[in-house]
């Protein structure tokens, strides 16, 4: 599937035509189909992410289909083990990368052990096999890319940012840290978190401040 195809995708989710675990279900079937052919895949928990480095991708000239590799978004961290052991060494045999949560880490560190992909016991080991950690989530990795302005400007422009405010003023969020507020405005509505997995990259990138964990994950690959 090429990024025009993707992005149809998530505009699908977006707009509803899909509910979010079918959304999942056919993101993760098409990248599936898509690893029968390819020489790497990049193991990352969901759509979002598979967005996000996609987005990555272009926006540095990489054209992740002409070099066969191949981002799945394997529907949650639980999940690596079993996607590890059917593309890795023991199963497809393709080279492997990926991405995850801090809170997620050590599952990703035991599926690669059980896959038989390497046996990481640091991030820096883990780094070493193509498998890089946001601190602690892609969301607080961009935010803390831009900087709380940043992101506000961006919602400027989307025309978000009267949203924004309003959610600032609610009881349960007034006076908390902007970063705080910035990370649960986002991840509040999946329609809005899909569209700024893009838009933040882009910005991101624009910036020259793509967080790390994205751009040592594309150089990995």
């Amino acid at each position: 599937m090429d990024v025009t195809d993707r992005r149809e995708l998530a505009r699908g989710a977006l707009d509803g035509h899909l509910g979010g675990n079918a959304a999942s279900l056919r993101a993760t079937a098409r990248a599936l189909a898509e690893a029968e052919s390819a020489v790497a895949a990049v193991l990352v928990e969901g759509i979002s992410d598979q967005i996000a480095l996609e987005t990555a991708a272009v926006a540095r000239g990489r054209d992740l289909a002409e070099k066969r590799v191949v981002i799945v978004p394997i529907g949650g961290a639980h999940a690596v083990g079993r996607f590890l052991t059917r593309l890795g060494p023991l199963g497809a045999g393709l080279r492997l990368a990926g991405l995850c949560d801090l809170r997620e880490e050590e599952i990703f560190r035991r599926g690669l052990d059980l896959a038989r992909v390497g046996s990481p016991r640091t991030r820096t080991e883990m780094e070493q096999l193509g498998f890089h950690v946001c601190v602690g989530d892609l969301e607080e990795e961009l935010i803390r890319a831009l900087g709380t302005a940043g992101v506000e400007a961006l919602f400027e422009s989307t025309g978000d940012l009267r949203l924004f405010r309003s959610f600032q003023s609610q009881p349960a969020w007034r006076g908390r840290e902007p970063e705080a507020q910035l990370w649960r405005f986002l991840r509040s509505s999946s329609r809005r978190n899909l569209r700024y997995a893009r838009l933040l990259v882009e910005a991101a990138v624009g910036r020259d401040a793509l967080p790390r964990p994205l751009d040592a994950l594309l150089t990995a690959v």
